[in-house]
């Protein structure tokens, strides 16, 4: 008997500690719905990005990445963006793919253009960049480095210097 009341006890303590440990993630991460409105953005590469990756505008997240899919006539990536209430961006708006850095997930920063119409519910941002890759960046370093030791040669007349000793 004595043992399945330290076994009731045990387990009860087990859920609290694992209701806990829900009601904090709860808290510290965004995954209760937010209010607000829906834009669409369409971008050549997306790498990186994912579902419920923050929209930032000067590094203030002002919402995040509801989803994406391939648009089948020009097979560019339609990303779909749930925008705070109360945030009214001009027409011109830009969205560009970030990078938080080296080993981060990336996000999707808006920069907001000066435009007097502001964009509505379900609209599409037009002006869109995406980010290369880590490997074509360093893929552009090598080949510049590359490039630069064969110009340094033909700056030379493209012979080899000889030095008598």
């Amino acid at each position: 008997m004595q043992k399945n009341i330290v076994e009731t006890i045990m387990g009860a303590v087990v859920l609290l500690v694992a209701g806990g440990f829900l009601l904090f993630f709860y808290k510290t991460t965004d995954i209760r719905p937010s209010s607000g409105y829906e834009l669409t953005a369409a971008f050549s590469k997306i790498d990186g990005l994912d579902s419920g990756s923050p929209v930032r505008i000067s590094g203030v997240k002002i919402g995040q990445v509801l989803d994406f899919k391939l648009d089948p006539k020009n097979f560019r990536a339609i990303v779909r963006m749930n925008i705070n209430e109360g945030i009214k961006l001009p027409r011109d708006t830009a969205a560009v793919i970030a990078s938080s850095g080296l080993l981060d997930g990336k996000f999707m920063t808006l920069e907001p253009g000066a435009d007097e119409d502001f964009l509505e519910p379900g609209d599409q941002i037009e002006f869109t960049q995406s980010t290369p890759g880590l490997e074509q960046l360093l893929g552009q370093v090598i080949f510049s480095l590359n490039k630069e030791k064969d110009d340094g040669g033909k700056k030379s007349g493209g012979k080899p210097s000889s030095k008598k000793s």
